[in-house]
């Protein structure tokens, strides 16, 4: 498995991926919306042969400081539990660490996330329209400010409620 950026021609593949894992296409038109809107930041996939297993999308977050919002992240039905999704996010994380990203918020299953270091208590410090016990942040520097608004790209917002 080689996890890298996404190409043009990766899309197909990755929409595929999205619809088997999730098993509709929101999620996928999600990825399409913020392709369209240029907040995508980093697009990451996990290519196996001459396929594509996994995706992971970073994607621009209004926030007092440089945030980005992890998700959707996607393995193919038949490759979950095998770590794809985990190499998928370590690498995210990595790289944005790297690119002098501040933080990172996730909406997502506590359990799974909490073991990449996603804390709800960090995300209850700030504002944001999906506040719950599943909106979790990553610090990626220690001095992040104590509180502010924080809110997701645009493409979340046009998501069905």
């Amino acid at each position: 498995m080689i996890i890298r950026s996404e190409t043009e021609a990766d899309h197909d593949a990755i929409r595929a991926a999205i619809t088997a894992a999730f098993g509709q296409g929101l999620e996928a038109d999600l990825v399409d919306g913020l392709r369209a809107d240029g907040d995508v930041v980093l697009s990451l996939v996990a290519a196996e042969g001459q396929g594509v297993s996994g995706h992971a999308l970073f994607s621009l977050m209004d926030a007092p400081f440089r945030a980005l919002g992890l998700g959707p992240v996607t393995v193919l039905p038949e490759r979950q539990r095998s770590g794809v999704g985990s190499a998928l996010i370590r690498t995210g994380i990595e790289e944005a660490r790297a690119q002098g990203w501040e933080a990172i918020f996730v909406l997502g299953e506590p359990d799974y996330y909490r073991r990449f270091g996603f804390d709800a208590a960090l995300a209850a410090r700030f504002d944001c329209a999906y506040a719950s016990p599943y909106l979790m942040a990553l610090a990626l520097r220690a001095d992040l400010p104590a509180g502010g608004h924080v809110v997701y790209a645009p493409a979340f917002a046009r998501l069905p409620q």
